[in-house]
């Protein structure tokens, strides 16, 4: 029997260094975030996705790696990670990691000994004698970074870069870096994790500036690690980060339907992402709708899409045409600072809807009731804000918001933090802080933990077949999941006004969430608001 648990899932997504601090030097860590697993299974989530803990020099917040088989000691030793571990286990918790092969630091022993000509490890990178003809070409991060290619002296080359200079490209055509990669991919496992991120796929399976492309298909690779997890673990899972469009996606997955081997289990829905911040922008449910409606299909028994509000990068909108992203950029980032790289915002999900307790819990009700498996960010429980004086991304990674207590209970250091945390305006620790909502009825925590708990009791959302329902405003997205022969019916209102609704079904409505009483067929009812309303069709689940 297939083991499908991350179908009927909920992930969450944090960064071990700005979680919680156990020992007062002003950075996260294990034992912090070991002390803390209390909160996320009060909160209801069954993964806990880690953002990169490896040694890294740390110029791009850990995905900068120099040992892919460590701790970085600032966040503790691989005891720790080992305790964490078993504690997130005896929870109930399965744990998820990053898997980021695509490159290495310059810093990586590696990429320093491949910089010798005639090393061992010289074709485990990509070089160029010759200055390359598209320096510029494929860049990722504009207005930051000038090339992809950077010429190193004591190689006496040119050296391929997709990210930042000092992150090289690792070549998988040679097959001594493929093993390593299985080899990485074993070592996590034999301790205790049940699947991988796998970051930036796209960049992992190209062969761009080498100059003999192999005919081997780079997508095989994809194959290849799921052979070995199915070998090594069973139940273990790959979740890929894929930003691609519609036609490419069934590449990622594979699987029989499409003549091609299974790949990876999960792939993160960017469309359908970018599609709920034009929804929410416009208040009507078209933009959701559509995107659902463009998925591939069929799709493989095993496969599942990941659903997102926000993460630890930008909110990308390169999916949107040119006038829909300018108007999600009006709404949600004005001001100078707010966008970054001319295609994404930088800021928090809470600051974006203005802080709004109805719009904010709506947006956490879409986010559980959509076809997939959920993804949460740290944070966003208790509607955290951002500190957009710092630079690029790690506007949205700053400390967790424990209490109103000094460095709001992250951490006891009287000297500086990883990172500063917002100490101003309607998201300052103070105000916005896990003690604060715990025990609050009706705080966004609460509500959000209510909505976690119906999530789980409905696995109908993730395991079944999803329709959006036809014939209702505009401003109303509908949906009925159905799974073996039970159906779940959800209803959100994202516009500003009340709207009536009268929904065709010819057996009763039983209440699941905000709901009054069980409807009759033809009985209806109204959503205030940025309200919603989950029913089961029938009765209880057969």
């Amino acid at each position: 029997m297939l083991d499908l648990w991350y179908k009927n899932a909920v992930f969450y997504c944090l960064d071990v260094k700005t979680f919680m601090d156990s020992n007062g030097d002003g950075i996260g860590d294990f034992r912090g975030l070991t002390d803390r697993l209390d909160h996320l299974e009060a909160l209801g989530v069954t993964t806990v996705w880690l953002n990169p803990f490896y040694p890294s020099p740390g110029r791009d917040n850990g995905y900068d790696i120099t040992d892919f088989y460590g701790v970085d000691p600032q966040f503790g030793t691989l005891g720790d990670f080992v305790e964490f571990s078993r504690a997130a286990r005896e929870r109930g918790l399965n744990i998820l990691v990053d898997l980021v092969v695509n490159h290495t630091s310059t810093d990586h022993p590696w990429f320093q000994e491949a910089r010798k000509k005639g090393s061992r490890r010289r074709d485990w990178y990509v070089w160029s004698e010759e200055k390359p003809e598209d320096m510029s070409e494929g860049i990722i991060f504009p207005g930051v970074q000038e090339a992809v290619w950077t010429y190193d002296r004591s190689a006496q080359a040119w050296y391929l870069h997709r990210f930042y200079k000092h992150q090289a490209d690792l070549n998988i055509a040679n097959p001594e870096v493929r093993e390593e990669i299985m080899r990485i991919m074993g070592y996590w496992l034999e301790l205790g994790v049940s699947g991988f991120r796998v970051d930036a796929v796209p960049f992992l399976i190209e062969y761009k500036g080498l100059k003999d492309i192999p005919e081997r298909d780079p997508m095989i690779l994809l194959s290849e690690i799921r052979d070995f997890l199915s070998w090594r673990r069973a139940g273990t899972i790959l979740l890929a980060e894929a930003n691609v469009t519609r036609d490419l996606a069934p590449s990622y997955f594979g699987g029989r339907e499409f003549d091609r081997d299974e790949r990876m289990h999960m792939v993160f829905d960017f469309p359908l992402n970018q599609a709920i911040a034009l929804s929410l922008v416009r208040g009507t449910a078209g933009p959701i709708a559509k995107a659902l409606e463009s998925r591939p299909q069929p799709s493989p028994d095993q496969a599942q899409w990941t659903v997102f509000l926000r993460n630890h990068d930008e909110l990308s909108l390169d999916k949107l045409t040119e006038d829909e992203r300018q108007e999600v950029f009006e709404a949600w980032a004005p001001e100078d600072g707010m966008q970054i790289y001319g295609r994404g915002i930088r800021r928090r999900l809470a600051p974006m809807l203005g802080g709004d307790p109805a719009r904010l819990k709506l947006a956490h009700a879409l986010l559980f009731a959509l076809p997939g498996t959920p993804v949460m960010w740290y944070g966003d429980e208790i509607g955290m804000g951002e500190n957009l004086d710092l630079s690029e991304r790690n506007a949205v990674r700053t400390p967790m918001q424990w209490s109103e207590g000094r460095n709001g209970g992250f951490s006891e250091t009287m000297g500086d933090l990883i990172r500063p945390m917002a100490t101003e305006g309607p998201y300052d620790h103070k105000a916005v802080n896990v003690a604060r909502q715990r025990d609050s009825h009706g705080s966004l925590l609460d509500e959000v933990r209510r909505l976690i708990r119906t999530r789980r009791s409905c696995p109908e959302i993730g395991w079944g077949d999803t329709r959006v329902l036809d014939d209702l405003p505009e401003g109303v997205l509908g949906l009925c999941s159905t799974w073996q022969g039970n159906s779940v019916v959800t209803f959100h209102n994202l516009a500003d006004r009340k709207i009536a609704i009268v929904p065709r079904f010819e057996a009763p409505l039983q209440p699941l969430l905000r709901c009054g009483g069980p409807l009759e067929p033809g009985e209806g009812f109204s959503l205030d608001p940025h309200d919603y309303r989950w029913y089961r069709i029938g009765g209880e689940r057969r």
